[in-house]
């Protein structure tokens, strides 16, 4: 009796002992649930932001480039420049052939000053003329003559202006090839368009630039934009201009930063396979990017997350 006794307290104790060990894991599965939940993001995406592609626009033998990849430039910097010496050229020929046509504006402009003068003398003698005429002295030939020699000088001197007003045409069109090659000029020399860093370089110096060729490709990344789905249901926890809690993965685990929203997309699209929302197998859900400033930390192409 006394040995089926001891063995029925071991197990009342035995028994105690688990209900105990399983309270006690219990608690510790809820509170790190609670845990999750508390940390458990809402959306999750990847950093990007806008990429700009520097080209030539001249064609020519690259003479020079500025940067390389990684290195940061700031808006207006020379980043490279195209050979100019066959546009110089140009542009000296059409200096020359400007200078050829002004030559004959001033003979014009002589001849009309000819002209004038002509018709000034004829026209003295056509007052000898009349008076001759009104006396018997002279003849309505002679004064006809007179009256059409007037006539034909000053025909001449029409003529004369008509060819200054061509020339002065060739000339501004002349002008206008010149500013085309001084424009040309100009733009062989490839500024950066905004400040930011050199993601990659596709040309170097000695090799052939044609327009439209790319040079460059540079983006601003003092802030990035974290690209992330969210499904329906989620669309009345956030609106454009929304603060929201951005966190990236770090030795020390996550780091948080404030992001702002900055747009939402007004059209559902199919989950991205790499991207995974807080409702798994979601079909359908909307793109939103989020602006975060970047304390150096924040990559291109890394991962993050949101919580409202």
């Amino acid at each position: 009796m006394n040995q089926i006794a001891y063995i029925n307290k071991n197990s009342k104790s035995q028994t105690t002992l688990n209900m105990r060990t399983f309270l006690f894991l219990s608690l510790i599965l809820l509170l790190g649930a609670c845990s999750n939940n508390k940390t458990k993001s809402d959306a999750f995406g990847n950093f990007e932001t806008n990429e700009v592609i520097i080209s030539s626009e001249n064609s020519g033998k690259i003479i020079m480039t500025a940067f390389s990849e990684g290195q940061k430039v700031k808006k207006g910097d020379v980043m490279a420049i195209t050979d100019t010496a066959n546009l110089v050229l140009q542009r000296s020929q059409l200096l020359a052939q400007k200078a050829s046509v002004l030559a004959q504006k001033a003979g014009l402009f002589a001849s009309i000053a000819v002209s004038d003068q002509q018709i000034t003398n004829v026209q003295k003698d056509q007052v000898r003329i009349k008076k001759m005429l009104a006396d018997g002295a002279a003849t309505p030939k002679q004064m006809d003559d007179i009256d059409g020699q007037i006539a034909l000088t000053g025909k001449q001197k029409k003529a004369y202006s008509a060819q200054i007003a061509a020339i002065e045409m060739n000339a501004e069109a002349v002008d206008a090839q010149i500013a085309v090659l001084n424009d040309k000029i100009g733009t062989s020399v490839v500024r950066a368009p905004i400040s930011g860093i050199i993601l990659e370089k596709y040309a170097e110096t000695g090799e052939l630039a044609i327009p439209g060729k790319s040079l460059y490709k540079m983006a601003n990344v003092d802030s990035l934009i974290l690209r992330v789905y969210i499904s329906g249901p989620q669309l009345t926890q956030i609106k454009t201009g929304k603060a929201v809690k951005v966190m990236i993965d770090t030795n020390e685990g996550l780091k948080e930063i404030a992001g702002t929203v900055e747009w939402i997309s007004p059209e559902a699209e199919f989950t991205p396979k790499i991207i995974q929302t807080r409702e798994e197998r979601v079909k359908l859900v909307y793109a939103a990017k989020v602006r975060v400033p970047n304390d150096g930390s924040l990559k291109l192409g890394m991962p993050g997350e949101i919580k409202f």
